[in-house]
């Protein structure tokens, strides 16, 4: 934690230091600090915090389906004691629950796609940061920061639009596909109760 806290810290002190160094009206500094540093110190730490969460929730998954296996093979096998093998067969239940659990979570809060997500916009953000604060890229042809200013304002409104836009579509997305699993779940259902009706009528 205090790893992550000082890398946080040093980010923003970095680009404090480089803010302090344009030449550059309150405004548009508060601006900088306010709106552009802000939002990439936030998405620098959901990405880092959705990163964490994809590989241990992968690397769960991926580990108890190795050990499965093994497991479910010792308890075919009948020459343990009784006190053994219950042994093993709940440690094979016990780990076939964390398996489930571990990829359930993963698929449910998408965190391997919001770490690239994040990931991909916070570099987009310090992209357009040290380009205009070295005048270069789409910068290059503007003499000072002032002028460059507003081109800079708004390419890093645009990135948090579409960052906004993208995780809209996603959650609906998401909704969409929950609904649709709800409804084929209910039709699972009724279909079953259907059938049993029919074998109750026939006997």
């Amino acid at each position: 934690m205090a790893k992550k806290d000082s890398y946080h810290e040093f980010l923003k002190e970095d680009f404090n230091q480089l803010f302090a160094g344009i030449n550059l009206g309150d405004v548009h500094k508060h601006f900088l600090r306010s709106r552009w540093l802000d939002q990439v110190l936030w998405m620098e730490s959901k990405a880092n915090f959705s990163r964490d969460r994809h590989y241990l929730l992968r690397v769960t998954t991926i580990i108890g389906g190795v050990v499965l296996p093994a497991l479910v093979s010792l308890n075919i096998n009948t020459n343990f004691k009784p006190n053994n093998r219950d042994i093993i067969m709940w440690s094979t239940f016990g780990l076939s629950q964390i398996v489930a659990i571990s990829a359930a979570i993963e698929e449910f809060f998408h965190y391997g796609e919001r770490w690239r997500h994040y990931r991909r916009t916070v570099e987009s953000l310090k992209t357009q940061g040290w380009q205009f604060s070295q005048l270069t890229g789409p910068y290059r042809i503007y003499p000072s920061h002032e002028q460059a200013f507003n081109l800079f304002a708004s390419h890093v409104e645009d990135i948090i639009q579409r960052d906004v836009e993208i995780y809209a579509t996603q959650v609906v997305q998401e909704k969409k596909e929950e609904k649709h699993n709800q409804e084929d779940h209910i039709l699972l259902q009724n279909t079953k109760i259907t059938n049993l009706e029919d074998k109750k009528d026939e006997e």
